[in-house]
């Protein structure tokens, strides 16, 4: 009841709000691969990334670590033991090493080691961001800074800029200090609210208001019990410009719940599912 009750608090007081351009915000739903769908494919890989764009799919979700020899990878933990052959942290690893790994090696990720893995011995590799980059320019793309590449924003932001991607991507972290170094490193790239900035809005109705670069709401469905994306939580940030995408809705009566609250685009690990949904499978 609390969490409601300051939601209708939240959506009066910005009721009245400036709505500012995001062109995010659209009547089309769009449809957000996690970490390229790593409910079909293995996950932040080149062959996923390749596949959920020839799908459809509207936006690449990806996450970065950094290198022991300072390279940006497209990896989403801060180790390679779950989603590859290898063992260690990313920031251990030289390029050379991280590129050895089989990619594909537990795919599906947490099934036992009797299972079948499809994707083995494919030469399925961790990629650079610059790899991504440069196979998908034209692609829109949210860019989680992970853990070890939290002090890297002055070369990610050199690698957006070199390869003009800085009005296709979203960025994002759970580091409130890695957002503020890339906000002030990065002023032109759009990036998603922080926690905190997330929370000020659900409970307290007010945006702070945060830097104009923060032009998203990537949140979860629920948190716990509580209805975190409903309509009044979509008209409210909609209202201050905000786009909504929550994250990680694999469930098909749940998306359809999400698409009639008006949410402006859903992160899936089932990026085929979503396309069902909305009709536009191929």
């Amino acid at each position: 009841m609390k969490q409601i009750f300051w939601l209708g608090i939240a959506t009066a007081l910005l009721g009245c709000a400036p709505q500012s351009k995001n062109p995010y915000i659209t009547t089309k739903v769009q449809v957000i691969a996690h970490q390229g769908g790593e409910g079909i494919f293995p996950s932040n890989t080149m062959y996923a990334f390749e596949r959920a764009v020839k799908m459809g799919v509207d936006v690449l979700d990806l996450d970065i670590n950094l290198t022991k020899d300072n390279v940006l990878v497209v990896i989403h933990d801060t180790s390679v033991n779950r989603t590859t052959n290898g063992k260690g942290m990313v920031n251990t690893l030289t390029l050379e090493e991280i590129q050895k790994l089989d990619a594909g090696w537990y795919f599906p990720q947490y099934s036992k080691e009797t299972d079948a893995h499809p994707f083995r011995g494919q030469g399925i590799q961790i990629p650079t961001l610059e790899e991504v980059f440069k196979a998908f320019p034209n692609v829109s793309m949210g860019i989680e800074i992970k853990e070890t590449a939290a002090k890297a924003a002055p070369q990610f932001c050199t690698l957006m800029r070199q390869y003009r991607m800085t009005d296709k991507v979203i960025v994002s972290s759970f580091s409130e200090n890695a957002m503020k170094d890339f906000r002030a490193t990065c002023p032109e790239v759009m990036t998603a609210l922080t926690a905190s900035e997330v929370q000020n809005m659900i409970f307290f109705g007010v945006l702070g208001m945060p830097p104009a670069q923060a032009r998203a709401a990537q949140v979860p469905a629920r948190s716990g019990i509580f209805e975190v994306v409903n309509q009044g939580f979509v008209q409210f940030a909609q209202n201050a410009g905000i786009v909504v995408q929550p994250w990680t809705i694999n469930d098909q009566k749940q998306m359809r719940e999400l698409i009639s609250v008006g949410v402006h685009g859903i992160n899936t690990d089932r990026p085929d599912l979503l396309l069902e949904v909305l009709g536009r499978q191929k």
